[in-house]
């Protein structure tokens, strides 16, 4: 299967949420998204709802019609949301409160027990679910023996070290994704992907059910619109 662009909408969130009125449109612009070619819309509400309301979680649950994402912290209140609405998937993150962005994956050897009971809690609801983790072969082991469907990868540091040197900033990625095809897991890929690195990153890594990107994506669209935007983000899918 091709993988699939899922687009993070928070930033649209953010330049909505800077005026206190609903321009832009968090739903229209998840509607156009999907018209223009992406395969899924992923939001991450954070608890202060400085992006992403938990309003803006139910309504969109209702209206997207491709594959929905939800990441977050697995807190009381986050798990409660994402069982209520059922999105598609959940991607687990171990983010504190007051993150500004996701910027490390799961130990999930030390928090595994935790891990496997919130995900029987959203399998129970018929949700997949997805954990986020960096490169280390045994860690992503560790997310299969905690019931995950599927890991997403950390990709800061592949974008980091792109333009010094793709093939060493790949190869972790690559061995991570061959590790977690071994334990029957899916793979995702997540954070500082972009036009500029997302090509080579697809052409290198195997199994890649899907990719999420957010800021970067945006960010191109404020230069390119939105639809060529996303166009060129899936012909770097191809």
């Amino acid at each position: 299967m091709a993988t699939r662009l899922s687009v993070n909408i928070n930033k649209i969130a953010t330049l909505r949420n800077a005026r206190g009125e609903n321009n832009p449109d968090v739903e229209r612009v998840a509607a156009d998204c999907e018209r223009y070619g992406a395969q899924g819309i992923t939001v991450h509400p954070r608890p202060d709802e400085r992006h992403i309301r938990r309003s803006d979680v139910r309504a969109l649950s209702r209206m997207v019609t491709t594959e929905f994402n939800i990441e977050g912290y697995p807190s009381d209140d986050f798990v409660a949301l994402v069982t209520e609405v059922k999105p598609t998937q959940v991607t687990l993150v171990p983010d504190a409160p007051d993150a500004v962005t996701s910027s490390a994956g799961w130990d999930v050897k030390a928090h595994r027990e935790f891990l496997k009971d919130v995900t029987e809690k959203f399998h129970k609801a018929g949700i997949r679910v997805s954990i986020f983790v960096g490169t280390d072969p045994e860690n992503i082991r560790e997310a299969a023996a905690a019931g995950a469907d599927r890991v997403e990868l950390y990709t800061k540091p592949y974008a980091d070290g792109y333009a010094e040197n793709r093939e060493k900033a790949v190869a972790p990625f690559r061995a991570a994704a061959e590790a977690a095809h071994e334990a029957g897991l899916g793979l995702n890929a997540g954070h500082d992907l972009s036009l500029e690195n997302l090509k080579y990153f697809h052409e290198s890594v195997p199994n890649l059910d899907e990719v999420s990107i957010g800021h970067a994506l945006i960010c191109d669209a404020l230069y390119l619109g939105l639809e060529t935007t996303i166009h060129r983000y899936l012909d770097c899918l191809k």
